[in-house]
């Protein structure tokens, strides 16, 4: 049925638990379009074996501005013990003890509210607790839109190198940290993690088991003596593997798991 609205012009079709919608333009033809899917329908009714005669409803929706509508459902998010997540068209609500984030959802990513996201802030947070006050650096590998990076410099950080191949993310990492007002704080660029020399009491990458690992050795390499390495965007099923890459010099203090995602500290042995 999917197939067969496609084919017929609908520029996107949702699956539902009960039915599908689909959407088309209105035009001239629309009593023509009308007829020949009732005629689809009722053809795959007859050779269903559910039995039941399918229900077919048209409506006609408004004109509505689609750029600016889709903003009515992010809200501002707590996350961690720190943060108010929120885009820059809401303020959050006002709380002592947490800083606010502020984050525009860009066409290359979302709120900075996922799973693998949060387990990184959450994990980030206690090494700032570890460090006690004291100033560090540290290095973001895959930045994104910048919302580790930002993190880290509220959470007491001095310096940040953020890092990201992607041209998209940069753009939207440096708008970021224009809205944070911590630009002066993060280094960004698209340098790649081996050209590197300098050595991080923080690292923290946020990519994927398959990247993590083909990276393992330049990761290692960054964090300095006693120094700590998060990793997340892994699956849970692939922690124990990737944990096994810094087996050598490294000793797992956390593993966090957050539905499918799996989030790890190591602390430099």
């Amino acid at each position: 049925m999917a197939n067969f609205l496609i084919e017929r012009g609908a520029p996107g079709v949702v699956l539902k638990k009960r039915g599908l919608e689909a959407y088309f333009a209105r035009s001239r033809d629309d009593a023509a379009l009308k007829k020949d899917i009732r005629r689809f329908l009722a053809a795959i009714a007859r050779l269903s074996s559910r039995g039941g005669k399918p229900r077919l409803r048209w409506q006609v929706i408004g004109a509505e501005n689609w750029q600016s509508s889709w903003k009515r459902f992010i809200k501002p998010r707590r996350v961690g013990k720190s943060f108010w997540v929120t885009p820059p068209w809401l303020t959050p609500p006002k709380f002592r003890r947490r800083q606010v984030i502020t984050i525009e959802p860009g066409m290359a990513f979302g709120t900075g509210t996922h799973a693998t996201t949060r387990g990184c802030l959450e994990l980030l947070e206690s090494v700032a607790e570890s460090l006690n006050g004291r100033a560090f650096t540290a290095l973001d590998v895959g930045t994104g839109a910048g919302i580790l990076a930002i993190a880290l410099v509220k959470l007491g950080a001095r310096k940040v190198w953020a890092i990201d191949n992607d041209p998209v993310a940069l753009d939207v990492a440096r708008e970021n940290l224009r809205l944070n007002h911590v630009a002066e704080r993060v280094q960004l660029s698209g340098r790649k993690l081996s050209a590197i020399r300098k050595k991080f009491p923080l690292v923290v990458a946020n990519l994927t088991a398959e990247t993590i690992v083909d990276l393992a050795g330049h990761l290692e390499r960054k964090v300095a003596a006693r120094g700590w390495l998060i990793l997340s965007g892994i699956l849970h099923q692939k922690a124990g593997a990737v944990a096994r890459c810094f087996a050598g010099g490294f000793r797992v203090l956390k593993r966090q798991r957050r539905k499918e995602w799996a989030t790890l500290l190591l602390q430099r042995r």
